[in-house]
């Protein structure tokens, strides 16, 4: 029996990883806890950008899920999570509600994630394919 390559262990671990990482959040923004709420507040973006962000980042973990969709997938949690890295740096600070820095430390992971994602992934990207070696 054949073992798999690191390289394709790596992969499957970073898009199951991220995926966990934004799903996880999807619990607290669709049941309205109370460091949700203050986040979208300081945004000016509450409820109804909770509960937006909430349905792309469900479409996300989706398509990270689906090996056909990795790559969409990936450019989702990449600008998802590039919003959320700048809405700490510009808005919120990058401890919320004495966190630590811990969603900050999330949103930087999951952006990581997809980053690297969408390298291995770019040859799948429709229109985009033709231009990677």
């Amino acid at each position: 029996m054949k073992l798999p390559e690191m390289g394709s262990i790596f992969f499957h671990a970073a898009r199951f990883v991220a995926a966990i990482i934004i799903g996880q959040t999807l619990y607290f923004k669709f049941s309205g806890s109370e460091e949700s709420k203050f986040i979208f507040s300081v945004l000016g973006m509450e409820p109804w950008g909770r509960y937006g962000l909430a349905v792309l980042e469900t479409f996300c973990v989706l398509f990270l899920l689906v090996p056909r969709f990795v790559w969409f997938g990936a450019l989702m949690g990449f600008n998802l999570m590039l919003g959320a890295v700048l809405s700490h740096f510009v808005f919120l600070g990058i401890v919320v509600q004495n966190d630590g820095g811990f969603l900050f430390v999330l949103a930087l992971v999951v952006f990581s994630l997809s980053t690297y994602l969408l390298y291995v992934e770019r040859k799948k990207i429709p229109y985009l394919n033709e231009y990677w070696d």
